[in-house]
């Protein structure tokens, strides 16, 4: 059996605040793990955040990046320096419980499990914010538009992804796919995208609902970019995903959709900002082939041919015979 050993790996962006308030709940929780430690990237912080951890946490492992990088460069560096057999990337906006690891374990008894998320609740409220995600396929679309989890005793549900702010994985098929993908850098659409790759590598990516946890909310990203600069990079990277993953033959038809069925009509009433995303995103045309490459030459050394449709199959068999509930 593989040590229960836990490098957790915050990425930080100005978020001395927030460190100061949830990281105690963050180590009272791993307080029943046998060995583990935390690593905080910093990504060019300006707020003191450097300084709050050397003084406070001097046994945290720190890194720097010498220059704002975004989400997936910023955790991947915590990974090229991780110890242990799992990696917890958690966001330094979360509060977890203390029993929040406990039930988790059992899942990596599977061999064929990449990693598992627990639920997240809405700090203010309690309600739920995050539990399982369940894909639907919308013409050659892929969306993510429903969540649930089973209402049984003792099951992990299947998720299309794992939310990048709590999700535990398998160190070992982490780095092998590694990491996060950057082209998606500075934010969105990384952790679905990891995902998927994990589930088209043959992997599958579990949704623990008696783990909780407490999400404060998008705090970095609301006060450091502009809302329309966030709609153009969350619109940009919807487009990258699907040229990613979706197949050769669909390519061509879901650029031509989405020019015609989303572009020009919204140009049309004055939102250009789309225009100027989907420009950026023709932009990547190398790099979605790189990442396409890199993809399909791990598949095929698992010997695995999951297209991206084929997970609503899959997970729609593992849900099969539960009792569902629908949020």
């Amino acid at each position: 059996m593989i040590e229960k050993s836990i490098s957790v790996i915050i990425p930080n962006y100005n978020g001395a605040k927030l460190l100061e308030k949830y990281l105690p709940y963050t180590l009272a929780a791993l307080e029943k793990v046998s060995s583990w430690e935390v690593i905080v990237v910093d990504d060019a912080s300006s707020d003191g955040s450097v300084d709050f951890i050397k003084s406070t946490y001097p046994d945290i492992v720190l890194v720097q990046n010498r220059e704002n990088s975004g989400f997936s460069v910023t955790c991947n560096a915590g990974m090229e320096v991780s110890r242990y057999n799992y990696l917890f990337f958690l966001n330094s906006d979360i509060k977890l419980t203390p029993g929040y690891f406990e039930n988790q374990w059992s899942v990596f008894d599977r061999e064929d499990t990449f990693g598992v998320m627990g639920k997240i609740l809405e700090m203010d409220s309690g309600e739920i914010e995050v539990a399982s995600k369940y894909p639907r396929k919308v013409g050659n679309k892929y969306k993510i538009s429903s969540q649930f989890y089973y209402t049984g005793e003792g099951t992990f549900a299947p998720t299309a992804f794992l939310s990048g702010a709590n999700a535990l994985v398998d160190a070992k098929k982490m780095k092998y796919l590694g990491g996060f993908d950057t082209i998606f850098s500075p934010f969105y659409f990384e952790d679905l995208d990891l995902g998927t790759r994990a589930w088209r590598m043959g992997w599958k990516c579990f949704y623990d609902h008696k783990s909780v946890c407490y999400h404060l909310g998008s705090c970095t990203i609301k006060q450091e970019n502009l809302k329309k600069g966030i709609k153009e990079i969350y619109f940009r990277n919807r487009l990258i995903f699907h040229g990613i993953h979706l197949h050769a033959s669909a390519l061509s038809q879901f650029r031509l959709q989405t020019l015609f069925l989303e572009v020009l009509p919204k140009v049309a009433i004055g939102q250009f900002w789309i225009y100027k995303s989907y420009k950026s995103f023709l932009q990547y045309e190398q790099n979605i082939k790189q990442s396409r490459d890199i993809l399909e030459n791990q598949m095929t050394a698992h010997q695995s041919n999951i297209a991206l449709f084929d997970m609503i199959k899959i997970l729609d068999r593992e849900m099969a015979r539960e009792e569902i509930l629908w949020l």
